[in-house]
């Protein structure tokens, strides 16, 4: 049978580097068993693109991170996905004899430092091959700094090696590789130590850990005034940003809206309470200063907006499951769960959306100087929720529930609340209650209920 043609085979190529990691590796293995010539040869095509990419991996592993954007949003130094490919493969063209030095369990690190240099150079002698777009100036900017980190890449990669413990609790000489480490990239660039730096923040999936490393460079750099003044100062004007930015989403928060918003809010604040504790930890703020003022300010406006969500949570469970007055004998009354108010809709949304917030936010709210007040709402929810639950249970068991199938899902929605605020004893309780009164109350279907 005849192979691929030559159109064939440009297609392909072009298709498999197109094709994502995972989704190359489901075409191998959809590929291995077919019979003839043709699934032979785009086998052997598969198999040079995978070993292509492991020796991309290796060679650009320092910058690989820069190509894409950052999860947390935080504002860092990036260049074109598309970027990449053709930048290896222009660099890689130049050096065919030294590839096969990369593929075995030790690939050669002078190799691939050999590599990033002659991309270095492919970058400024042929920018419109790697990053076509004219004389846009963010274009030519980046063009800049991507060469200039072409140049520092080796340097990138014996940091990467110390990086987390780096991060940790370095001792003298560690911190003293760090400080020699910049100093040579000094050396080689006037901005060397900034960019090596930006190079390492793209490896770190914590924007805030950079702080770690940055407090390391000098002696005098966890002070503010040396900081500020310094090129560093961008890292930290980047976290404060974060904060402002996120603190602002937090103050726009609706509880009735879709569930996916207060995960985003409980995120938000985790992040921000992380930032602002490893702010305090690194650095000597001045109070006075513009960084102590953001700092200050972002701190007391996150505080007010969660001590007001801990409220709004207490009068949401009032609403989402109210009570009414009912007639014992002649005038006599008492209070009891109302039975037919909606048990779905805005309110309980809200309601729901307010719990899981107060079950979640135990860490921020330490930070935020609200975890009292939170701790104190739990308990005070629990007894509530726990009572309201006893009380439609017994409205059953007396047989003063109407819509005794209603009267359940009520439970169930006073369980879940439970489990929303972490207070999952009690939940089981109410559940085993609900069981043994012959309604079986699965957390299987309340937990349904709650996504």
């Amino acid at each position: 049978m005849s192979g691929l043609t030559v159109a064939h085979k440009v297609a392909l190529a072009a298709m498999l580097e197109r094709c994502p990691d995972a989704m190359l590796k489901t075409v191998a293995s959809a590929v291995a068993p077919l019979p003839g010539g043709r699934a032979a040869e785009l086998r052997m095509m598969l198999a040079d693109e995978q070993r292509d990419r492991v020796r991309r991996q290796f060679v650009m592993a320092p910058l690989i991170p820069m190509f894409r954007t950052r999860a947390d949003g935080v504002a860092a130094m990036t260049f074109p996905p598309a970027v990449l490919a053709r930048l290896w493969k222009a660099a890689s063209a130049r050096e065919p004899d030294l590839l096969p030095r990369l593929d075995g369990e030790e690939p050669s690190v002078m190799v691939a430092d050999r590599i990033c240099l002659a991309a270095a150079a492919i970058v400024r002698d042929q920018p419109d091959l790697i990053w076509p777009g004219g004389q846009d100036p963010a274009r030519l900017a980046g063009l800049d700094d991507l060469a200039a980190c072409l140049d520092l890449a080796h340097m990138a990669r014996r940091g990467l090696a110390s990086l987390e413990v780096w991060l940790k609790r370095p001792d003298g000489d560690q911190v003293a590789e760090l400080r020699l480490m910049l100093k040579d990239c000094a050396g080689i660039r006037l901005d060397g130590a900034q960019r090596v730096l930006e190079i390492l923040f793209s490896h770190l999936d914590d924007a805030v850990l950079i702080l770690r490393i940055v407090t390391q460079t000098s002696c005098a750099v966890d002070q503010e005034g040396f900081l500020s003044a310094s090129e560093l100062a961008g890292f930290v004007d980047r976290l404060i940003a974060g904060v402002d930015l996120r603190a602002a989403r937090i103050a726009a928060f609706k509880p009735a809206a879709d569930i996916a918003q207060v995960k985003d809010v409980i995120a938000d604040l985790t992040w921000c309470a992380n930032v602002l504790g490893e702010l305090d930890v690194t650095l000597t703020l001045n109070p006075q200063s513009l960084w102590g003022k953001s700092v200050r300010d972002g701190r007391v406006m996150i505080a007010g907006r969660l001590s007001a969500l801990l409220r709004a949570a207490d009068k949401a469970v009032d609403q989402a499951l109210p009570m009414e007055r009912v007639q014992i004998a002649g005038r006599m009354t008492r209070k009891a769960p109302q039975l037919d108010a909606p048990i779905d809709g805005e309110t309980v949304l809200a309601a729901r959306n307010l719990l899981r917030l107060v079950g979640s936010v135990r860490g921020p709210a330490s930070t935020f100087g609200c975890e009292a007040d939170r701790k104190t709402l739990v308990e005070a929810l629990t007894g509530r929720l726990t009572d309201y639950a006893d009380q439609v249970l017994r409205m059953i068991n007396d047989g003063e529930a109407p819509d005794e199938a209603r009267a359940m899902k009520v439970m169930a929605f006073a369980a879940q609340c439970l489990d929303l605020i972490a207070a999952t004893e009690a939940a089981r309780t109410v559940r085993r209650r609900a069981a043994v009164s012959g309604g079986p109350l699965r957390s299987g279907e309340a937990s349904s209920r709650a996504a």
